[in-house]
């Protein structure tokens, strides 16, 4: 399974719930890559008002899995 990149957290858990921004920036991938994969329903992700998107890391890491040798 792919494991997100450490970008200085240092001890800190990583975050359940991720930006849209911060789940490409982890994965190496743009904005709208996430965003393809929510509006095709291969990522769940839940809205926090109007504006605010948020995805789960554990869905993040579903999403992008290892590619077997």
């Amino acid at each position: 399974m792919a494991q997100p990149a450490h970008h200085g957290n240092w001890g800190r858990p990583e975050p359940a719930w991720l930006s849209l921004q911060q789940a490409a920036v982890i994965y190496g991938v743009s904005t709208d890559t996430i965003r393809r994969r929510v509006a095709s329903g291969d990522l769940p992700a839940f809205r926090c008002g109007r504006r605010i998107i948020r995805v789960r890391a554990e869905d993040l890491s579903r999403l992008f899995r290892e590619i077997p040798r």
